[in-house]
């Protein structure tokens, strides 16, 4: 099953600190702007995307209540 949130960051601090808290889930996340789609545990893919655009964060998982907690400030 795949949810799909909206996330943004304000600063490179604030990219580092979202792959810092998603890293050690188990399953896949990506970021979706646009066409593009990467790795959200990757720092270098999400530099690629446009920051200034939405981002939608789509986690493969069954449940995702522990994850929407930790990423709770990067929420749009």
């Amino acid at each position: 099953m795949k949810h799909e949130l909206q996330v943004k960051f304000d600063s490179i601090s604030e990219v580092k600190d979202f792959v810092d808290s998603i890293a050690t889930f188990p399953f896949d996340i990506d970021l979706v702007s646009g066409r593009y789609v990467i790795d959200a545990k990757s720092i270098m893919g999400i530099f690629s995307l446009d920051l200034n655009k939405e981002i939608v964060m789509v986690a493969y998982t069954d449940d995702i209540t522990e994850l929407k907690e930790v990423i709770k400030d990067f929420l749009a």
